[in-house]
């Protein structure tokens, strides 16, 4: 079993490469099998959800070639079969294949996607927008066959800005007859880096960003290259690694827009920031103020963020709230935070957070990715050895991330 071992208190100085989002790139390659001809994707990071979604693009018959930032995709030799169980299974994020490949054939068949249990995470809005553009769903033992004798574009209503289904619903639009409508759609980052890419092969997407967007179908799509924007999340966790720990950290290669909600509330709390057009600075600092916090949908405070910010709330003075408005069940690091000496109660979805304590290094699991990062955050300012079993959660979003702390500093080894 892959374990992830942390020497604690160990400053944190340098410069940390952010990679690319990988919520926008498990989204892109899905979103290839749209086009007519080859693309190329860049500043890909090579963590395994990228290798998941490989594995299904050759499973059904495109040519795919990768390097060390890049894919390269052909599928015009895809052939659009069952997709099995075995490979669905491994990531969320499969389930984009459902929508390309409707999209594109009028006809997909696969079974219920993957990913971290951080809550109910139902694809009913997913399968809403299907329906209205005219398929027919059926589910049996967990798999879908969903299919149209065509697809008409319509207005959809979202019950909520999600994501997943604000992307699902643009896939399946891009080839529908007329236009459809996506009202209150997700605003966030990787929604607009799909849609560019989409524009790029031909598609005609307007109001990305924002919440209603404007798809008009058309028949062919074509060859393009496209890079993926870096991931904000991943830049998001190693800022706070920097007010835990840093002497002047750099994170690199960002856009600071996309961290806006999360720089206002580390200045909130009393941190200096030195933002640039590409990259934030940030050190250590005493005397952090408590804060509340609120997850919501961009250009709110993320979800993904809300678990490694909780660590750093273990060090402001006083009582510091996070309410989490979008899974159910993601304070599952909760239980290994207190073991380390962190003092946080639980009431429905709200944690309370008194603070500051001292952390001391235990053995702990990485419940879900973010999870997990949250648990390398706190190994990395704790007292002693922290040992963190169950390391695949966090290298399926964090590229290289050993390497990264590494060379800043962390005394960090994959074992």
């Amino acid at each position: 079993m892959t374990k992830l071992i942390i020497e604690g208190q160990r400053e944190l100085s340098g410069t940390i490469k952010i990679s690319g989002a990988k919520n926008s790139a498990v989204a892109l390659i899905p979103a290839s099998l749209l086009s007519d001809g080859k693309v190329i994707i860049d500043n890909v990071p090579n963590i395994s959800d990228i290798d998941a979604l490989d594995e299904i693009l050759v499973y059904l018959g495109a040519t795919v070639k990768r390097d060390e930032t890049s894919i390269n995709i052909d599928s015009s030799t895809i052939i659009n079969k069952e997709i099995p169980e075995n490979i669905s299974t491994k990531l969320r994020a499969s389930y984009y294949f459902m929508s390309a490949l409707l999209g594109k054939y009028k006809k997909v068949e696969m079974y219920f996607p993957g990913g971290c249990k951080i809550g109910a995470r139902p694809i009913d809005q997913t399968l809403k927008a299907f329906k209205s553009l005219g398929a027919r769903v059926t589910e049996s033992n967990n798999k879908y066959l969903i299919e149209a004798d065509e697809l008409i574009g319509t207005t959809i209503y979202l019950d909520m800005p999600s994501v997943g289904a604000t992307i699902n619903t643009i896939l399946a639009s891009c080839k529908a007859k007329g236009t459809t409508i996506i009202r209150n759609a997700a605003k966030e980052p990787e929604v607009v880096n799909v849609a560019i890419f989409l524009n790029q092969m031909g598609a005609r997407i307007t109001g990305a960003g924002t919440s209603d967007i404007c798809i008009t179908g058309v028949e062919k799509l074509g060859p393009c290259y496209t890079e993926v924007i870096p991931d904000r999340i991943e830049a998001g966790t190693y800022l706070i690694a920097g007010a835990l720990l840093g002497n002047n950290l750099k994170i690199d290669n960002i856009i600071p827009d996309h961290l806006k909600s999360l720089t206002s509330k580390l200045k909130e709390i009393g941190f200096h920031l030195d933002i640039s057009n590409n990259s934030i600075t940030i050190s250590k600092t005493d005397n952090l103020k408590s804060v509340n916090i609120q997850t919501l949908g961009y250009p709110g405070f993320p979800t993904d963020l809300q678990q490694p910010i909780t660590v750093l709330l273990t060090q402001c003075n006083g009582l510091s709230k996070v309410t989490e408005t979008i899974y159910e069940n993601r304070f599952q690091n909760v239980k290994y935070l207190n073991q380390m000496g962190a003092n946080i109660e639980i009431n429905d979805r709200t944690l309370s957070i008194m603070g500051p304590t001292s952390l001391k290094g235990e053995e702990v699991y990485a419940t879900d990715l973010r999870a997990g990062a949250c648990l390398v955050l706190a190994g990395l300012i704790a007292e002693g050895k922290t040992i963190i079993n169950d390391v695949d959660y966090i290298l399926r979003g964090y590229e290289k991330i050993v390497l990264k702390l590494q060379g800043v500093g962390a005394k960090i080894e994959l074992q």
